[in-house]
């Protein structure tokens, strides 16, 4: 069994659990703490634009920084120039949960994207219910009906989607929902390798007119300016930023060096 699909098997039993804990009719009920802020339009800011990524840990990685205050790492990543937040609200095999979401909408002034796999409607209002102001939506895992689905509740709800694709098969169903903001990700979910080559031979085949984010793989100011000059918007950019020993500096030394 590939370690995507062993994730996915472990998310649906946690909905299960999740729904019988507090049902999807109560959660909808709940009122949201935060104002949404704009991931869109933060990402459409002149220049190469980035979403500097919290994760404890990774399946690929392992531990990454187990103990780390995902708040203190929030206002580093905000006063170095991040454009927005991504976090993994995955426990079980990235160290994440919705309390961190929480703790760094409290923190930041900048948009806050949940890194999560989403299956289902409930995870789409219990994002929102936690302050997240953008969702990943994950092409190739979901099926175009619950895609389709998922993608109208979240735009009812104010959130941005970042619809995220791998796979050049999924290239279709992506546009036909037209979506505003589109992910490509570096890493070949079922291997977990990456390679940014990957993000440069899809990016002529994605929408025209949505913003384009590169994900993973991204580790050095040459890959970012690599990924800047292939045509992307954004990049999504995590385990680099993490394994240093400042994420915060990291970070602004990275944008520093690919504007050299």
């Amino acid at each position: 069994m590939s370690i995507l699909k062993e994730i996915i098997l472990h998310k649906e039993k946690e909905l299960s659990e999740a729904e019988r804990r507090i049902p999807l009719s109560q959660l909808r009920n709940k009122s949201r703490p935060f104002p949404i802020l704009d991931f869109q339009r933060s990402l459409a800011q002149p220049g190469i634009q980035i979403i500097a990524e919290i994760k404890r840990k990774s399946p690929s990685s392992g531990n990454i920084k187990p103990n780390i205050d995902p708040a203190m790492i929030a206002r580093e990543y905000s006063q170095n120039g991040a454009a927005a937040i991504s976090v993994l609200t995955d426990e079980n095999y990235f160290g994440g949960n919705l309390e961190h979401l929480r703790r760094i909408k409290r923190a930041v002034n900048i948009p806050v994207l949940r890194k999560e796999f989403i299956l289902s409607e409930y995870q789409v209002w219990e994002s929102y219910q936690a302050g997240a102001d953008a969702i990943l939506l994950i092409a190739d895992i979901l099926q175009l009906e619950v895609l389709e689905n998922l993608y109208r509740i979240a735009t009812d709800l104010k959130l941005a989607v970042l619809m995220e694709l791998y796979s050049t098969e999924k290239l279709e169903v992506v546009k036909k929902l037209d979506p505003r903001i589109v992910g490509v990700n570096a890493r070949d979910l079922q291997t977990m390798k990456t390679d940014l080559k990957h993000c440069a031979e899809v990016f002529p085949l994605l929408p025209p007119s949505a913003l384009k984010v590169a994900e993973s793989g991204i580790h050095t100011s040459e890959d970012l300016r690599f990924i800047e000059e292939s045509g992307y918007d954004a990049a999504l950019i995590g385990t680099s930023l993490m394994k240093s020993p400042s994420p915060g500096a990291a970070l602004r030394h990275l944008l520093q060096g690919a504007a050299a």
